[in-house]
């Protein structure tokens, strides 16, 4: 099972304003660093809750359908399954229609299961395409607040240690508690 992004979220989050009251900066000319920060930043937490915050699009690849003929999905929250396709022994492409599958997008994590006889024999790899839409809303203020307070958290930590950033020697460090910030977050893997 292989998750890709194929529609990055079109803002960020935790505006440049907000991140300037959050490190005390009033000045601009580091405006470029704090924007790669919060970029970061907001990418670190999508990782670590496996949640989706501005509206994305993801697909989702799978070699088979599973026994059960339930799929979960790997981000949320899930907002639509946008199509799904399917990849014959010969390689064609079959869009899998809607009757064919039901969706409960409620869930932690979202799922789908097929009918019995919905898909025919697969190829070996990535027989199976699931194109979905997810995140809380295309604006900022749809974001949980505790999550925008993470990602500023982590701006922070990261700003206050820049030098070490620079010289690469930041890599997995975070600040206290922010795990246990983001643990409410988390999406279940089963």
């Amino acid at each position: 099972m292989t998750a890709i992004l194929t529609v990055p979220p079109a803002l960020e989050p935790v505006s440049l304003a907000q991140a300037h009251v959050q490190l005390r900066v009033s000045h601009t000319y580091e405006d470029d660093l704090i924007e790669r920060l919060i970029r970061a930043a907001r990418e670190q937490v999508e990782t670590f809750t496996r949640r989706a915050l501005i509206h994305q699009e993801w697909r989702l690849l799978l070699d088979e359908l599973p026994q059960d003929r339930l799929i979960r999905l790997p981000v949320a929250p899930v907002v639509q399954v946008l199509q799904i396709y399917t990849y014959d022994l010969d390689g064609n492409q079959y869009q899998v229609p809607q009757t064919q599958f039901q969706v409960a997008l409620a869930g932690n994590p979202a799922r789908l299961r097929f009918k019995a006889g919905a898909i025919g024999p697969l190829r070996d790899l990535n027989g199976i395409e699931v194109d979905f839409k997810a995140g809380y809303g295309a604006a900022a203020t749809s974001v949980p607040a505790g999550l925008q307070t993470a990602i500023l958290m982590l701006v922070g930590f990261w700003y206050e240690r820049r030098t070490m950033l620079e010289e690469q020697r930041l890599t997995g460090l975070m600040p206290h508690g922010f795990e246990a910030a983001l643990s409410p977050y988390k999406v279940l893997r089963i």
